[in-house]
């Protein structure tokens, strides 16, 4: 049986990852943004019954990336204010502790930036056939 060892963390390298998260996730929302225009573009040139199709696919896929994003963007928020108690609790010594890493808030990350990079590949094969 193979057992893992719980890395730990700084404070203000968890800080570090929730600000790199969020950034992340407002970068994947603008792009979002323009990806529906985009769409919006595509579906007013094209009315053939497979555009429209596709084209409701891509909305759905959007309303499906914008609320995991939202669902990130809230766990990140939660953590950071844990955080935020802990240092506001023990302020003298708060940049010496050891935290546990947020091990499963990287793999939701990791997840979601897979996920989200073969939606980008689908909707870019998408434009060029449309566009």
């Amino acid at each position: 049986m193979k057992t893992e060892t719980v890395k730990n963390k700084h404070i203000d390298d968890l800080h570090f990852e929730h600000a790199l998260w969020t950034s992340e996730a407002k970068f994947y929302a603008d792009e979002l943004k323009i990806y529906q225009k985009r769409l919006d573009e595509v579906a007013s040139k094209n009315n053939s019954e497979d555009v429209r199709k596709q084209v409701e696919h891509f909305q759905n896929k959007f309303i499906i990336q914008k609320e995991q994003l939202d669902i990130l963007n809230h766990e990140v928020t939660v953590h950071e204010q844990w955080l935020a108690k802990m240092a506001k609790q023990y302020p003298t010594a708060i940049d010496h502790q050891l935290f546990a890493d947020h091990k499963t808030m990287h793999e939701r990350m990791d997840s979601f930036n897979t996920i989200y990079a073969e939606f980008k590949k689908e909707f870019n094969r998408f434009l060029a056939t449309w566009m």
